[in-house]
């Protein structure tokens, strides 16, 4: 197995900065996403790392060994990187079985070797058929094959679910993931996909103007994200202005649990608040005692699996935002009380206008047709993307 490690790395393209000082670990037979926006740098950084690309500046060092640093560069051929390139890039006159071997040395290109990958992609017995002749879920199994052939001590997987449609993008995700582990092999992903890559990486590296942002597990990524842009990045949020009292968050939701962070801040301090659409709770309002506010829903967004559901709240002066499983009772008009569960993320107020994070965000996934959105949530014009938002109540507000 073999570890990656990454370090203050570099790459312009005439005037055009796209890595500015990526800094990226990958632990031993562990599989890490690089999530980002289009334009933000990951397939760059994948070149980068398969040696397609010099950098202009940093290291990169793969299972103990220097491959580039600005004086050395070791080729792509001397790596021992298997590569999955988006589109599978199969050779159309070769069959699955001669387009898994091709790598491999003349006398194994028939061999044992070739079914076992086959098989263990769930071709058994596919091995004569061309890529014309195969789905295709078919045609990127049979490149994933032919990435692992060699035994490579590195697979580099550039977004190989793109061209696929939802029910086989979630097959394969999980394909993959079980070959990955059987063959023990390490493996960097890099996709602009949020559920693609919180399901089904160990690690993710959140990509920012060719920077990592954030480097964390899915959960902590998911639950902790360090400031609000990726926050509203990697999934639906609802943010709030707030002050610190007495160790909990004053916001238009009224008071919330700061759990552990509440020791990082002082009393009266002004804080961004993360309230995830899941930790809202909806109820009738018939009935509703403290601690439970009051709102009308404004709108009833169904997706299937789940709806998430825009409640005004205190007359409109902010709105927040519900995910609810199953088939909901809401509907738009209906008074619903509205509680929320668990401890919130919080930030410290920077210089400038907090206002511009505070409000209702959806996701690029949630974004119009509900598939992934190209839109950069990083630089987009917060004015366009959020809604009206509140200021904190409790003591003094």
């Amino acid at each position: 197995m073999t570890s990656v490690v990454v370090r203050d790395l570099h790459k312009s393209f005439g005037d055009h900065r796209v890595l500015a000082g990526v800094e990226l670990d990958v632990a031993d037979g562990s599989l890490t996403a690089v999530l980002g926006p289009s334009g933000s740098g990951k397939t760059t950084l994948l070149r980068v790392l398969a040696g397609f690309e010099r950098a202009d500046r940093g290291c990169v060092e793969i299972g103990g060994q220097i491959v580039e640093d600005g004086r050395v560069h070791v080729p792509p051929e001397a790596r021992r990187i298997g590569y999955v390139p988006q589109e599978g890039a199969l050779f159309p006159h070769l069959d699955a079985a001669g387009n898994v071997g091709f790598g491999l040395p003349r006398r194994e290109r028939k061999g044992k070797r070739v079914e076992d990958l086959l098989e263990l992609v769930g071709l058994e017995g596919e091995g004569r058929r061309y890529p014309h002749q195969l789905s295709g879920g078919q045609q990127q199994r049979v490149a994933l094959a032919r990435a692992l052939a060699t035994r490579p001590s590195l697979v580099l997987l550039d977004e190989p679910f793109s061209s696929l449609d939802a029910a086989l993008r979630a097959e394969m995700r999980g394909d993959i993931a079980r070959v990955l582990a059987e063959a023990r092999t390490t493996a960097v992903l890099v996709t602009h996909d949020q559920d693609e890559a919180l399901s089904l990486a160990d690690r993710v590296a959140v990509l920012r103007e060719g920077r990592v942002a954030q480097s964390a597990g899915p959960e902590e990524l998911y639950s902790r994200p360090v400031d609000p842009a990726v926050a509203t990045f990697v999934g639906d949020a609802n943010i709030f202005e707030a002050t610190v009292r007495s160790g909990q968050a004053q916001t238009p939701l009224g008071p919330l649990d700061l759990g552990r962070e509440s020791s990082l801040f002082g009393e009266g301090d002004p804080v961004l608040v993360l309230v995830r659409p899941e930790q809202v709770v909806l109820a009738n309002a018939n009935g509703s005692q403290a601690p439970y506010l009051r709102g009308r829903v404004s709108n009833c967004q169904f997706f299937g699996h789940d709806m998430l559901v825009t409640v005004l709240v205190d007359k409109g002066a902010s709105r927040v935002q519900a995910r609810l499983t199953g088939g909901a009772p809401w509907r738009v008009g209906h008074l619903v009380s509205i509680k929320v569960a668990g401890p919130v993320r919080a930030w410290p107020t920077r210089e400038g206008p907090s206002s511009d994070w505070a409000g209702t965000f959806q996701g690029p996934r949630r974004a119009g047709s509900g598939k992934p959105s190209s839109e950069n949530p990083f630089s987009r014009n917060k004015q366009e993307s959020q809604v009206p938002h509140g200021r904190p109540s409790g003591p003094g507000s």
